[in-house]
C-alpha cells in the first residue's frame, strides 16, 4: 500500500502540469458543445496541427512566441473550416468535424514532413523565459497555471461582452437570433475558431514541453477532453460562466490524477483509453440508469 501511495505521489507534479495543459482541449470541447450546442470533433486534428506547425517553425528558427501563436492560428482556421462546411453545405456537425479531422491528418504529415521530429536542441517558449522551466516541474506547473489563468480570465471577459452574449444567444436559440440582428454564421465560425485555437495552443505548448512533435499526438485527446468536462461539471456544475470555464480545468486536473492513480495501482498504459471510455459512458448513462431504477409509483 505504501508503495502505491509513493508511486502516486511521485506522479502528481507531472500529471498536474499535464492536467492544466490538456485543460485547453477540455475548453475546446466545452465551447462548441455547451455554448453553441455544436458537437465538434475537430480538436483531435487541431491539437496536433498546432504542435506540428509550432515544431516546424521552431526548427526553421522562428521565435518560440511567434511559432506558438502560429500554431494557435492554424487551429483557429481548422475550427472555422468545420463551421463553414456545416453552414455552407448543411452537413451534420459531427460529420463536418470528422471530415476536417481526417483531412488534417494528411496536412499535419505534410507540414511535419515525417511521422515525428525531435526538438531537443531547439529554443522553446520555456527556455526563453528561464532555463529552469525546461527541467524544473514545479516552475513548469506555475507557468502553465498562469497561462490557464490568463486564458480563463480573457474568456470570462469575452463571454460577458456584447460579442460573447451574441455567441451564447446563438447556442441557446439559433433560429431566433436573426430577429435580434445576430448573424449565426459569424458566431458559430467564431466559436469554433476559438475552441480549436485553444486545442492548438495546447498542442504547441506540449511539443515544446516534451521536446518532440508527432502527427498522431492527437489520438484520443477528444475523449480526454470530454471526460474532463463531464468530471468538472459533475463536481461544480455549469450554472454560471465562471463554472462553465472552471469545470473543464478542474475536470482535466482531476482526470490526470485518476490516471496517476490507475498507473500507481498497476493499470497498464494500453488500458487507460479503455478505462476512460468506460468511465465517460457510465457518467453519461447514469441519469438514464437512475430513472430506470425508480419504482413505477415514483415515476407517476
Amino acid at each position: 500500500m505504501n508503495e502505491i501511495v509513493l508511486h502516486f505521489w511521485n506522479l502528481v507534479p507531472v500529471t498536474l502540469v499535464q492536467g492544466l495543459l490538456y485543460s485547453f482541449i477540455a475548453l475546446g470541447v466545452m465551447i462548441p458543445f455547451r455554448l453553441l450546442s455544436f458537437p465538434d470533433l475537430t480538436s483531435e486534428g487541431s491539437f496536433p496541427l498546432g504542435g506540428c506547425l509550432c515544431a516546424v517553425l521552431l526548427i526553421a528558427g522562428v521565435h518560440p512566441v511567434l511559432a506558438t501563436l502560429a500554431g494557435m492560428a492554424g487551429g483557429m482556421v481548422a475550427g472555422a473550416a468545420t463551421a463553414f462546411i456545416h453552414l455552407r453545405f448543411r452537413i451534420n456537425t459531427l460529420l463536418s468535424g470528422i471530415l476536417v479531422m481526417t483531412i488534417l491528418f494528411s496536412i499535419n504529415l505534410r507540414i511535419l514532413g515525417k511521422a515525428n521530429v525531435a526538438l531537443l536542441s531547439n529554443e522553446s517558449i520555456l527556455s526563453i523565459i528561464s532555463d529552469e522551466l525546461v527541467t524544473n516541474v514545479v516552475y513548469q506547473l506555475v507557468a502553465v497555471a498562469l497561462l490557464v489563468a490568463v486564458v480563463g480570465a480573457w474568456m470570462y471577459w469575452f463571454l460577458n461582452t456584447e460579442s460573447g452574449l451574441s455567441l451564447r444567444a446563438v447556442g441557446v436559440n439559433q433560429a431566433l437570433t436573426p430577429s435580434l440582428r445576430i448573424n449565426p454564421w459569424v458566431w458559430i465560425i467564431t466559436g469554433l475558431a476559438l475552441a480549436n485555437g485553444c486545442s492548438a495552443l495546447a498542442g504547441a505548448v506540449v511539443v515544446q514541453l516534451q521536446g518532440f512533435a508527432d502527427v498522431q499526438m492527437g489520438f484520443g485527446v477528444l475523449i480526454t477532453g470530454l471526460a474532463a468536462v463531464i468530471i468538472g461539471e459533475t463536481i461544480i456544475g455549469r450554472e454560471t460562466i465562471v463554472r462553465q470555464i472552471a469545470a473543464p480545468v478542474l475536470g482535466s486536473v482531476i482526470y490526470y490524477q485518476l490516471i496517476s492513480l490507475g498507473l500507481a495501482i498497476g493499470l497498464k498504459p494500453a488500458d487507460l483509453k479503455l478505462a476512460t471510455g468506460v468511465f465517460v459512458l457510465l457518467t453519461l448513462a447514469l441519469p438514464a440508469l437512475r430513472k430506470d431504477a425508480q419504482p413505477e409509483v415514483m415515476r407517476g
